[in-house]
This record gives C-alpha cells, structure tokens and sequence, in this order.
C-alpha cells in the first residue's frame, strides 16, 4: 500500500456525515491537529454549529451525499476555497433496522442509497481530485456489521459488506496513483443510529473515543482501522466458524432467539 498519509500542509480534509455522530468528532479532531476541515452533510443548522467549535478552520459545504451533481459540485467548491484535497474521510450513513418478518422496500432502498451509492458519489470527484495531485488519502467508513449477519441489519450490513469489498478491491489501482485508501470498521458507537439496536451491545464507546481511534489509524500504516480490537476482532473470528455455530452465538450473545417476532412484539405493548 502506498505510505501516503496526509498532513495539513498537504491541503484540507474533508468529511461526510459530519452534522453528528462519528463524523462530527472526527471533523473536530482534524481541525485540533491542524487541517483546514471541509465539512459536509444535510442539516445547514448543525454543520453551522460545528463550524463554530471548530475556531475556524472548519468550513461547510452541505450537501446530500445521494445527489451525485451535488456532491461533484462540493467538492470542486472545497478544493476553491480550502485548497486541494489532501483527505477524504466517508462516513455519512443511515442505519434503519430491518425484521425478516416485516420487510420494506424503502428501508433498503434508503440504505442503498446513502451507505453505498452516496460513497460512491463522494469516492469518484474525491479520487478524480487526488489523481490531479498526483497523491491523497482516502478513508471509507464501513462497520464490523459488514463482516457478517447481525439481526436487523439485513440492509445495513448489506451496505457495510459492499464497502469493505469496495476498498479492498480499489485499494490495487489506487496504490499505483498514490493514493492511499483505508476501511474504517468501528464496533458500536453510541450515536442516534445506534440507540436503535434491540440487542446489547458490547464494548459501545463515544463518538468522541471513536474519533480519536479514527484519527490515530489514519496516521498509522494499516488498510484497516477497527476498534475496540476486543470486540471488532472477536467478531472476525466468530466469522470464521462454520454457519451453524456462528448463528448459534450471534443468537446466543444476542438473546435473538428468544425474543418476539416485532408484529408480536407490538401487539403485545397494545394489549
């Protein structure tokens, strides 16, 4: 892998999904060490408050990542008023819990949208910019849930494969043109998307936690940035098992199987 790693002197960072969560944190850390900071996301009114804790060197650009002319348009707009674009860190992402028993089709079809198709909006201008300067680093913001089936996350998981897979298979060109790419694949992370899981949830730490683990592993030599290793890399090894032991402990840490299909669930908390 190309030993890239981006510095403030190098041009500016830019982040998607930064209004909240993970993104914000990590758009503050990068401001604090020294990068001029374009932020992106939907809500004008919490990216204006981000700019405001960020003494200055946040700027923001809105945008929905799912609008491929809007997100092409940003990004020639960051590298005109903050300079050429040294670090992509794409993490806007939406998690809509999925049960089997009650599918919807816009729940996926959300999902698809903003997980995998809005990387992909952000990934093309964002690698086209760096081929101009001939290096850049670029970090994709996945999930553990992208290493194997979790209940709920029959879309979201689907999505966070399709990145892991994505970096991966791109990170052979990119090497030849300099730029470095990188997967981030956090455990669980207490932010909004999360306060929506129906199971425990091992190991949760703050965005804030998040953001520094984030930031440490773009400074370091891996392709993959995950964390908490006690748990992420847990989860990698439970992969490894045959399917039948693998579902027997998901269900098992879980308490998946004992609990009642959301139509019941929900017919219960009426009666």
């Amino acid at each position: 892998m190309t030993d890239f790693t981006a510095r403030p002197e190098h041009g500016c960072a830019w982040v998607t999904g930064a209004s909240s969560g993970i993104g914000r944190a990590v758009a503050l850390k990068l401001a604090a060490a020294g990068f001029t900071v374009a932020a992106t996301a939907r809500d004008q009114a919490k990216l204006a408050a981000l700019v405001a804790e960020g003494a200055g060197r946040i700027h923001a650009f809105p945008a929905d990542v799912t609008n491929a002319e809007a997100v092409l348009g940003s990004v020639a707009e960051i590298e005109a008023q903050c300079g050429p674009l040294a670090l992509a860190v794409l993490n806007a992402g939406v998690f809509l819990p999925v049960h089997g028993e009650a599918m919807k089709q816009a729940d996926f079809d959300k999902t698809f949208a903003v997980n995998l198709n809005g990387t992909v909006h952000c990934l093309l201008p964002a690698v086209e910019a760096m081929k101009r300067a001939g290096r850049g680093q670029i970090a994709i913001v996945s999930s553990v849930t992208g290493y194997g089936g979790l209940p709920t996350s029959a879309a979201y998981g689907a999505t966070k494969a399709a990145l892991i897979n994505m970096a991966e298979s791109l990170r052979f060109d990119l090497d030849k043109l300099g730029i470095r790419i990188q997967v981030i694949n956090p455990g669980f992370v207490d932010t909004p998307a999360t306060e929506q899981n129906e199971f425990p949830m091992p190991a949760l730490v703050t965005p804030d936690v998040a953001a520094t683990e984030i930031v440490k592993g773009l400074a370091a030599k891996g392709f993959e940035i995950t964390f908490p290793k006690r748990f992420t890399y847990g989860l990698k090894l439970a992969r490894l098992l045959p399917y039948g032991l693998y579902f027997a402990l998901i269900n098992r840490t879980t308490g998946w199987k004992t609990r009642p299909l959301a139509n019941e669930a929900a017919q219960t908390r009426r009666e």
